[in-house]
């Protein structure tokens, strides 16, 4: 009897244990490259996902996958390979209209950085789009970012014509742009930056800036935004207020004390350009710039409503969210 009851005893935690491992659920999160992912190594190491979960009574491990690119980032979400992944505006909008009526259409989970934009000039005469000679070279990261997409809606408002600018943009790295913008070699005169390459750039004397996100916009506007598919969010409709819960519990932290902000930064990805110090200051510039919020959606949304690539336009923000984020200030 004794060495039943030892049995039976072994068995209920063998049980338990298999049970615990079993109801376990690994988030699995995409994340790429730069300082706007900041909020999402802040929750990597600090487990904030973890923390937030179990506050809500949910057994859940979230792992990080390294990806490259919206499309790439659209395929792994759709395909499972990841469960959420971090999308900009446009990517994220064209996801949504592609899924419509869907499981596997796309919707906001969280917001992650509305990661201010500045576009740089060399030339003491230019103050804005409307000073730029039609030689003159504009710079952007590629011809599909946020930045080309402020610089259509500013032509827009200045021009009359959104693709007023457009013979002009080129492609380039920041490093290459930067190094351009302050030799002012093969024309260049202007760069669509983001943190921290703005504050490099502006190191220079000669350049300034000529125009901000913010003033195309009228206000903040997201750069990075977690999607995931409406089946994943149906079925696990706890995890996205998790997601926005541990999001802003980073943004705390990135506004309360940039000097640990700019550290786990710099641990995920070391630089050979800017130093602790400098990197705190630029974390301290830009401190209030997240959190889980959505900013200018539906200004984006009507945009490509406008010209072709939306065919149909959200009435509202709230059509292309999670419920987690129906309550937020979002716009």
């Amino acid at each position: 009897m004794r060495a039943l009851s030892r049995s039976l005893a072994a068995l209920v935690v063998l049980c338990a244990t298999l049970t615990s491992a079993a109801a376990q659920e690994d988030v699995k999160i995409g994340i790429g490259y730069g300082l706007a992912f900041l909020p999402l190594y802040i929750c990597e190491d600090l487990k904030l996902v973890e923390k937030h979960a179990k506050a809500a009574h949910l057994d859940v491990k979230a792992s990080f996958h390294r990806l490259m690119g919206p499309e790439e980032i659209r395929d792994a979400v759709a395909s499972g390979a990841i469960d959420m992944g971090p999308f900009g505006t446009v990517p994220l909008l064209a996801a949504w209209q592609a899924g419509k009526g869907k499981p596997s259409q796309i919707l906001a989970v969280s917001g992650i950085t509305s990661l201010p934009l500045v576009l740089l000039g060399n030339r003491p005469n230019e103050r804005s789009v409307a000073d730029l000679d039609p030689a003159d070279r504009i710079a952007v990261p590629t011809l599909t970012s946020p930045q080309m997409y402020l610089l259509e809606l500013q032509s827009e408002k200045v021009f009359g014509q959104y693709d007023r600018l457009r013979r002009q943009v080129v492609a380039m790295s920041h490093a290459d742009a930067i190094a351009g913008l302050v030799a002012g070699s093969g024309g260049l005169a202007a760069y669509f930056s983001s943190p921290p390459f703005t504050q490099i750039a502006l190191r220079d004397a000669k350049v300034h800036p000529l125009l901000t996100s913010s003033q195309v916009m009228d206000g903040k506007f997201s750069f990075l935004i977690m999607g995931a598919t409406k089946s994943y969010i149906d079925a696990r409709p706890l995890v996205p207020e998790v997601i926005d819960k541990a999001i802003d519990e980073a943004a705390h932290l990135i506004h309360d004390d940039p000097r640990r902000a700019a550290q786990i930064y710099l641990t995920h990805e070391p630089s050979g350009t800017i130093n602790g110090a400098a990197m705190e200051a630029v974390v301290s510039d830009i401190r209030d710039e997240f959190g889980s919020t959505v900013f200018g959606v539906k200004r984006i949304a009507d945009f490509m409503g406008r010209h072709g690539e939306l065919a149909t336009v959200p009435a509202s923000w709230k059509e292309i969210v999670a419920p987690a984020l129906l309550n937020s200030p979002s716009t």
